[in-house]
């Protein structure tokens, strides 16, 4: 992620804030800029922005932003839309009359304007889906369980649903170590849900592209039931780290493509975040590389020096959890198979549309 800095005061903000800690000034999520906005406000629904390349343009904050302070993206004053395009692609809330659901959204919105960041960053923001059966655009769902009913985070047609409660630490901490996986995060459930969105789109708007995607992640045609079912009563493949990300991506094409594309965008987000920040490592020539940018992370030309970058960020990232008695930041092995799958979803993700017609 980009750092981003009051037109006001120039410290530092953060791309979660609603209000500038150093000068108290109104902060704010501007998507057309993709940018965070500094505001003076005028009234409830005409808040002035005081960065420079904007600067007197007109803005009002989202409804969520408003009224519940889920929310922190802004829309031109002029417009009818009462909702920002995150919250726009949100169609079902859980009943909020409980505090603690009331929370569990909060953090689930958050995860989903970091993803949809992403999403902008590389020409991928989606659009809300306009029927049920519209093929291109999105929308989410956020479940609570109710009277022993489960509810399955998933995608189908463009819809991704997430069990609210995922939002809950110690819930989804237990399901991590019930499940035997080493990372689960809610952002993590946006990225991986989101690839298979992705891959639908790739299906719909570039079929060229499927034999190859076959070459690198198999027959997405097989049976997804049976391929889960076998999953779970078998457990993954003897030398699973040599082809896969992880143990579930093992299970069938699809969730090895969902998987990968999550992982991508993990490093994505992770490496712009660090070329901003303008991390370098200065290697010893023997254990350990070095590492410095000499491009912008997202669409770049050399995704060998990203992948390297990687490599010895997340070598690092992992030595300084483990100095803080933590568990590893990046807890993942990068196969060249996998790596193999990585340069595939680089190669297509910014040179094809994936974008909602």
């Amino acid at each position: 992620m980009k750092y981003f800095e009051c037109a006001v005061c120039q410290q530092q903000i953060f791309f979660s804030d609603t209000i500038c800690i150093h000068c108290q000034s109104p902060i704010g999520f501007v998507a057309s800029e993709r940018d965070m906005g500094t505001f003076k406000k005028c009234d409830e629904n005409s808040w002035q922005a005081q960065n420079s390349h904007y600067k007197t343009q007109l803005f009002k904050p989202c409804y969520n932003y408003q009224n519940y302070q889920v929310c922190n993206w802004m829309i031109p004053a002029h417009a009818e839309d009462e909702y920002c395009e995150s919250c726009q692609l949100t169609t079902v809330i859980p009943n909020l009359d409980n505090d603690e659901v009331f929370t569990y959204w909060r953090r689930l919105e958050d995860a989903k304007r970091r993803f949809l960041y992403l999403a902008q960053r590389m020409f991928m923001l989606p659009r809300p889906k306009r029927t049920i059966d519209d093929p291109y655009g999105l929308s989410f769902e956020f479940l609570m369980p109710i009277d022993g009913q489960p509810v399955l985070t998933g995608h189908a047609n463009g819809v991704i649903t997430l069990n609210a409660i995922e939002a809950d630490v110690v819930y989804r901490e237990t399901t991590r170590v019930n499940m035997g996986e080493n990372y689960r995060t809610l952002l993590g459930h946006f990225r991986h849900e989101s690839g298979h969105y992705y891959l639908n789109l790739m299906q719909l708007l570039h079929p060229e592209l499927i034999d190859e995607f076959r070459h690198y992640f198999g027959d997405e045609r097989i049976d997804y039931k049976k391929a889960l079912d076998r999953h779970y009563e078998d457990g993954a493949p003897e030398n699973w780290q040599e082809q896969y990300i992880s143990t579930y991506a093992s299970s069938h094409p699809w969730e090895d493509w969902a998987e990968t594309w999550a992982h991508y965008l993990h490093m994505m987000e992770t490496m712009e975040t660090a070329y901003y920040a303008g991390l370098r490592v200065d290697g010893n020539g023997t254990t350990l590389n070095s590492m410095a940018f000499k491009e912008c992370p997202i669409g770049a030309k050399d995704f060998e020096h990203v992948l390297e970058n990687w490599i010895t960020l997340t070598f690092n990232l992992n030595s300084l959890n483990r100095s803080m008695g933590l568990e590893d930041a990046y807890p993942f092995q990068l196969s060249e198979c996998v790596k193999d799958k990585l340069r595939f979803i680089h190669r297509h993700v910014l040179d094809k549309a994936f974008k909602s017609q």
